[in-house]
């Protein structure tokens, strides 16, 4: 999410450990402490189970009794002996294969996941233990925020972006957390009308040809940060 605001348990995995195997790892699940109702107003369908499905992304709404914001996820792919703690963040692995579920249609627009971000306080430990269950970086970029260098590495899990946002150069010991959730929408002025004034005014993204506006989830109820980008202009021939 590329905004200007920005207990490890056993098993971590750490700087120097081994690559257990290559494999494809995408994202099944993404856990957050809010309660259904919360997201319904903001404009998402949520499932009696509490399940809200964003494009192959299932969002387990666990209610505030969990804590805030989100508290772990389910990764499809996890090569056998993968922690069930990545770099502080639980984690579960998910079968092989995901029942097919039609999209949900949500009425504040959303299609999809864009990317989810990972703060890290230590880049260098989070980058190895995610090369230690099979997921290599895409690319770089380094930027500033609030006048201080941060180094962002970009992951592809599935049809979703994980944007890993850390100091290049300094590091501490705390667990990484899953920091906010950026979505993809067709229309996104037709977003920010139906959010009216829980939404930032719609500005210029990072992404060449993208717009974004950030939720001002507090307002709805929701502990998650999020924000709403345009989708991508397609490819030419």
């Amino acid at each position: 999410m590329r905004t200007n605001r920005l207990i490890p348990g056993a098993g971590v995995v750490h700087a120097g450990a081994s690559r257990l195997c290559p494999v494809t790892v995408t994202l099944d699940e993404l856990w957050a402490a809010d309660p259904a109702d919360a997201w319904r107003r903001a404009g998402f369908r949520v499932d009696a189970d509490g399940v809200c499905r964003v494009g192959t992304v299932a969002v387990r709404l666990l209610g505030r009794d969990r804590g805030r914001g989100m508290v772990g996820w389910s990764l499809r792919g996890l090569p056998a002996g993968a922690p069930g703690d990545l770099d502080g963040i639980p984690t579960s692995r998910a079968g092989t294969h995901r029942a097919e579920t039609s999209p949900a249609e949500h009425p504040n627009g959303v299609t999809g996941i864009d990317h989810v971000v990972l703060m890290s306080p230590h880049l260098q430990r989070t980058q190895a233990a995610l090369a230690a269950v099979g997921l290599d970086p895409r690319r770089t970029r380094d930027a500033a925020l609030g006048g201080a260098p941060v180094r962002q590495v970009f992951y592809r899990v599935g049809e979703v972006i994980l944007e890993v946002v850390g100091a290049p150069d300094t590091s501490g010991d705390g667990p990484s957390t899953l920091w906010g959730i950026t979505y993809t929408v067709v229309d996104i002025d037709a977003t920010a009308a139906f959010f009216g004034k829980h939404t930032a005014p719609v500005k210029d993204a990072v992404q060449p040809g993208r717009r974004i506006t950030t939720v001002r989830n507090r307002e709805l109820g929701m502990s998650v940060r999020t924000a709403m980008i345009s989708t991508p202009y397609p490819l030419g021939p």
